[in-house]
């Protein structure tokens, strides 16, 4: 059986070791300071993979799991809920690190990282999936997307939205009959919100009996439908506003501290031209317009653009992708962007380049992306960088970066 000490943990959370000849291998579920014996390994050309299969010493951070489905289930939810906070933070401050050094070629050291103030109990949208035979709700187990069990209770998800699973998942029977995924989401106002996503033309007309069978339970909630391919339309409970399918961060506490730090480091914005890029619903603008910038914003989803418009104040909100609209909008001052973890389309940092505005900050959830596209702007210098933790127990991380020309 082969031994091996684990090193460090891998930007997806794996643990890496080296084997007897020097190779090096990424093991999940494992700790930096682990002795283990591996089991299923697998060697490539230039690196192997294998499970854990005993802990002969287990690492001073290894601490035990909270959510009984990390370790029954394989719960894929979480990446390394196995490991001690402090370590995990380092961690995520390693991953960033490594990436801006190796990927984006920028000489810089890990980053400070604000640690988040739940480390449990934060996240306000977790999305649910259906096995292929139906007759189980819940995650994929990690590294097997095919695989679901049933979910009882995620223990990084707000409780209010676990005890409405609770009472969905005693309701099957009234749920439609070609589920595909459950959405469980609260909004900013404590409302909770139910998405049923099912397959193309599906029809269901069962909502008014789910909704009572809620109510018996004394569980309020807006009921939505969502067929494949179509918008998501609130068919049972309050009928609000609220676009529950739009992207708002999932953890709204630590999502408004990395934006008023972003902003703040934009320095004074009023009177001044202000891109806000990938605008989301508009929270950013709406901050920006409050000090007295003059803003253009840009969001590809329209039902967000809608949201944002109801928000105010005035501002110019394009609807679109970004690389598309950068050609009406007016030569801006101060950049502000917040792309999805695919990161900036090549186009965008291009004419970024070329536009060379006073500072450009730079809100990434994805290290590597991040990296790639620090690369491409090589016209800018980069003044800071700062981590925060918005996502404990995963190896997930969010970074601001601040860019200037050079």
């Amino acid at each position: 059986m082969t031994t091996v000490r684990i090193l460090r943990l891998a930007t997806g959370g794996d643990g890496v070791g080296k084997l007897p000849d020097g190779k090096t291998v990424f093991v999940p579920r494992t700790a930096p300071g682990d002795l283990i014996e591996l089991s299923e390994l697998r060697e490539h050309k230039r690196f192997a993979r294998a499970r854990l299969g005993r802990i002969l010493e287990p690492s001073a951070d290894r601490v035990d799991p909270r959510c009984p489905h990390y370790v029954n289930d394989q719960c894929g939810g979480c990446q390394i809920q196995h490991v001690a906070y402090e370590l995990q933070l380092d961690s995520r401050r390693s991953f960033v690190g490594d990436a801006l050094r190796r990927l984006g070629k920028r000489d810089v050291s890990d980053p400070p990282i604000v640690p988040a103030p739940k480390i449990f109990d934060y996240r306000t949208k977790v999305t649910l999936h259906v096995s292929q035979e139906g007759s189980r709700i819940g995650l994929h187990r990690y590294g097997r997307p095919d695989q679901v069990f049933d979910l009882e209770w995620c223990h990084i998800t707000v409780p209010e939205l676990m005890e409405l699973w609770q009472a969905i998942r005693a309701l099957r029977p009234y749920l439609p009959p070609h589920l595909a995924q459950v959405v469980l989401r609260s909004d900013r106002q404590g409302g909770r919100h139910v998405v049923l996503r099912v397959g193309a033309g599906e029809v269901w007309s069962g909502f008014d009996r789910l909704r009572r069978e809620l109510d018996r339970r004394g569980i309020v909630a807006t009921i939505w439908y969502q067929p494949e391919g179509g918008a998501a339309r609130a068919v049972a409970g309050t009928a609000e506003a609220f676009p529950a399918t739009v992207f708002e961060q999932v953890n709204p506490e630590m999502g408004d501290r990395v934006r008023s730090y972003a902003i703040e480091q934009l320095g004074e914005v009023a009177g001044r031209r202000v891109w806000d890029l990938y605008a989301g619903i508009g929270e950013t603008t709406l901050q920006l317009a409050g000090r007295g910038a003059i803003v253009e914003s840009v969001e590809v989803d329209r039902r967000a653009v809608a949201e944002a418009e109801t928000r105010g104040p005035a501002a110019r909100r394009l609807t679109g992708r970004v690389e598309d609209a950068l050609r009406e909008l007016h030569q801006p001052e101060l950049v502000i962007a917040n792309p999805p973890r695919v990161g900036m389309d090549q186009r965008v940092s291009a004419e970024l380049s070329r536009l060379a505005p006073g500072r450009l900050v730079y809100i990434s959830c994805d290290p590597a992306t991040l990296a790639r596209d620090l690369k491409r702007l090589e016209r800018f210098h980069l003044t800071s960088v700062q981590a925060f933790d918005l996502f404990p127990q995963t190896t997930h991380v969010e970074t601001v970066a601040v860019l200037e020309p050079v």
